[in-house]
C-alpha cells in the first residue's frame, strides 16, 4: 500500500519587493487594467498588509489590505488564472479576513466592478452586501466603469 502525499494547504506569506515580478506576471495576465509595479511598491512602502497566497512554492494569488481605525479596506485580491475556479479565491478571502480581524478590524470594505461576475459571486457568498457606488471608478475599454462598494462585518 502506498502512502498518498497531500500537497501543503495554501497559506499566507508576507509580500516583499522581491516578489513583485511574480505578482505582476499574474496581475498583467488577468486584468486588462492591471496595477503597476508602482502601485504595489506604494502599498508596501505605506505599510499596507500585503500578502501572497502560496502552496508548494507556487504563487496562487495575493491580496493587499489597508487599515483605518477598526475597518479593513481590501484593495486587491487576485488569483492566478491557472489556479482559478478551485476555491482559492474563497480561501484567500477567508484568510485575509482572519488576518484583518486579528489586526482589530471589525468590518471589511471593498470595491468590485459590476462586470466582474466571478468576483461579485465570491463576495456575495462570503456575506458582502452593497453599501455604495463609486461612479467612474475603474478605467474601462470605453471610458470608465463604476465600482460597487461592498462591506461585511468580520
Amino acid at each position: 500500500m502506498s502512502a498518498v502525499l497531500r500537497p501543503d494547504a495554501p497559506r499566507l506569506a508576507p509580500m516583499t519587493e522581491g516578489d513583485l515580478d511574480a505578482v505582476l506576471a499574474i496581475e498583467t495576465a488577468i486584468y486588462p487594467f492591471p496595477w503597476t509595479r508602482g502601485n504595489f511598491l506604494d502599498s508596501l512602502a505605506a505599510g499596507y498588509s500585503c500578502w501572497l497566497f502560496v502552496s508548494d512554492a507556487a504563487l496562487l494569488g495575493y491580496a493587499v489590505i489597508m487599515f483605518a481605525v477598526d475597518e479593513a479596506h481590501l484593495l486587491n485580491l487576485s488569483i492566478a488564472r491557472e489556479a482559478q475556479r478551485r476555491g482559492h479565491g474563497a480561501q484567500l478571502l477567508a484568510a485575509v479576513e482572519d488576518s484583518a480581524h486579528g489586526h482589530g478590524a471589525q468590518s471589511m470594505l471593498l470595491e468590485v466592478r459590476p462586470s466582474n461576475m466571478a468576483g461579485r459571486a465570491l463576495y456575495a457568498k462570503a456575506g458582502y452586501q452593497q453599501v455604495g457606488l463609486r461612479r467612474g471608478y475603474y478605467p474601462a475599454a470605453l471610458g470608465r466603469e463604476d465600482a460597487l462598494v461592498l462591506a461585511r462585518k468580520l
